[in-house]
């Protein structure tokens, strides 16, 4: 392309582009997009980072100029995978007490939308190198809330979807709730506490009864606490006398009933404020 032609298209004078061109030339913003679109590039391109820019952004621009055709197409299906709404919810966790089935749910659940199951506390336990019994009594409820706001931050960052199980208690970190409600359509998994007790018993939990006379009424005062914030979730579900290929039947319908929309709706919605440090 002649100078006088990229001027043409550019929208420049001849004389301005030859000093565009040797490096004299003061360009506006405006004109510089012109002059990338005349080119045939993105403004970035013809903007690059300095050398001595190690931002994470200048780093990734820096990958990118390096990157082949093949690479490029190969990143843009992965980001394509990820954009919001691409193919309905990418992300879906279940929410309850121990004992709610999220286990259960979620593996089926899994296998119907083709999505991996991922147990938030099994991320915890890795990270940690140690069982969740041990990283509270050798760091306290501070450490496991780190480890479980980085895993979470982590499996968002790598994954195109799956179906979540946190924690019970994930509810009582206002940050984690608030990042997962954003990210993810909620379903909470709801029982009466008589009916959580009979699972735990029937699934050969014992330690919610162990020493303990008052149990059922700690139980019902855990999820009375609790049931405000379970109940921020897009979805109700009430397990009790309802088998778990139900459950997730009902869940599936409400999955791909969803509009396939950039954010899960509701997920602004004004939230509590208030949260107490709570067992798992």
């Amino acid at each position: 392309m002649t100078v006088k032609d990229f001027a043409k298209r550019a929208a420049l004078s001849p004389r301005f582009a030859h000093q565009l061109e040797a490096g004299g030339g003061n360009i506006s913003i405006a004109g510089l997009a012109r002059a990338a679109a005349a080119l045939g590039r993105s403004l970035p391109e013809l903007v690059p980072p300095a050398l001595d820019d190690h931002a994470l952004p200048a780093e990734i621009w820096r990958l990118l100029a390096d990157s082949t055709s093949d690479d490029l197409q190969e990143l843009r299906q992965w980001l394509e995978l990820r954009k919001p709404g691409h193919s309905g919810i990418r992300f879906v966790a279940l929410i309850g007490l121990r004992g709610a089935g999220k286990s259960t749910v979620g593996r089926l659940l899994a296998k119907r939308l083709k999505k991996e199951f991922v147990e938030l506390d099994k991320l915890v336990e890795e990270a940690a190198g140690m069982s969740l019994g041990e990283v509270f009594a050798t760091h306290g409820e501070q450490y496991y809330r780190r480890l479980e706001r980085e895993a979470v931050q982590q499996l968002f960052g790598r994954s195109c979807g799956c179906v979540l199980a946190p924690g019970g208690s994930v509810v009582s970190d206002a940050d984690i709730w608030e990042l997962i409600r954003r990210r993810c359509f909620t379903v909470w998994l709801h029982a009466t506490p008589e009916e959580f007790m009979k699972r735990m018993r029937r699934q050969g939990d014992l330690r919610p009864m162990q020493g303990r006379p008052s149990a059922m009424e700690e139980l019902k005062a855990l999820l009375a606490r609790r049931e405000p914030l379970y109940a921020e979730s897009h979805l109700k579900i009430k397990t009790t006398n309802r088998s778990p290929a139900e459950v997730v039947t009902q869940i599936q319908k409400s999955v791909n009933g969803r509009p396939k929309a950039g954010r899960v709706p509701g997920a602004d919605k004004p939230r509590r404020a208030s949260r107490s440090s709570e067992p798992k």
